[in-house]
């Protein structure tokens, strides 16, 4: 589970929406943050690539991963490189329900607030 995981991750970090949903049921859910909840692979790739466009780039350090039962969950952290070149590291911790091999629920928990901040 643990290439799966990095191998997430690196999709994530090229900004690849498309790449993202492949790692997701069909009907799963998504929740960034405090944003509405997203269901379906479509919706899905439609909310992360409207993410992704706000940012130039990314990067995850995955500190821990934990298993239990159908349930992984990631802490780390992540960076965020701004459009104007600036970069903020924010922590997280995702937790992701496990079904068939793909994920079924992701969500995130962090507060995106200061990407935002003036």
């Amino acid at each position: 589970m643990k290439e799966k995981i990095e191998s997430l991750f690196k999709t994530i970090d090229k900004k690849d929406a498309a790449g993202f949903v492949s790692f997701l049921a069909e009907g799963a859910s998504f929740k960034f943050a405090n944003t509405p909840e997203v269901v379906g692979r479509e919706n899905i790739q439609n909310a992360v690539a409207n993410f992704f466009s706000s940012i130039k780039g990314l990067r995850h350090r995955i500190l821990m991963v934990y298993e239990a039962g159908d349930f992984l969950i990631c802490e780390g952290e992540v960076t965020y490189i701004k459009h104007d070149g600036t970069e903020l590291t924010l922590p997280f911790a995702d937790i992701l329900k496990i079904k068939g091999g793909l994920i079924s629920d992701y969500r995130i928990y962090m507060d995106p607030s200061p990407l935002y901040n003036k």
